[in-house]
């Protein structure tokens, strides 16, 4: 490796090697600061910190099958109903708790006129039933 001169006599071309000596004193510098910050990041509080023993909640909401046929009439899982009963029953459960409401799971026949699915819609929002998803078969 050779290192530039102060003496001017010799040629005056450039020194054609990259001086190493800044670049491992750069090194060592932060190699020594890396070494003394290394136990302090280690470094923790001991807390004796209470044990539980608790097991993960795993309550589905239940689901509503509402169905509405071609003629409009309203099917509440399964069991035939008028819309009065059905709001009946969307107000009741809509006072259930926000984390114990149902699903409405809504399947409409598709000659069935938008009415009765307007009116289902409105009275389950009413209620406070807010998941509601519509059921639908898909093309073939």
């Amino acid at each position: 490796m050779a290192f530039g001169s102060f003496d001017n006599k010799s040629s005056g071309a450039a020194m054609s090697e990259i001086n190493m000596v800044p670049l491992i004193d750069v090194m060592l510098v932060l190699l020594v600061i890396f070494i003394v910050t290394a136990p302090l990041l280690t470094h923790s509080v001991k807390l004796d910190l209470p044990q539980a023993s608790a097991q993960e909640n795993q309550l589905k909401p239940e689901r509503i099958e509402f169905a509405i046929d071609a003629a409009g009439t309203r099917y509440w899982n399964g069991e035939v109903v008028t819309r009065e009963q059905a709001i009946e029953r969307f107000q009741a459960e809509g006072t259930r708790p926000q984390a114990q409401r149902p699903e409405v799971h809504l399947r409409a026949d598709q000659a069935v006129p938008y009415r009765f699915v307007a009116e289902t819609l409105a009275d389950a929002s009413k209620a406070g039933l807010s998941k509601i998803g519509f059921i639908s078969q898909p093309e073939q």
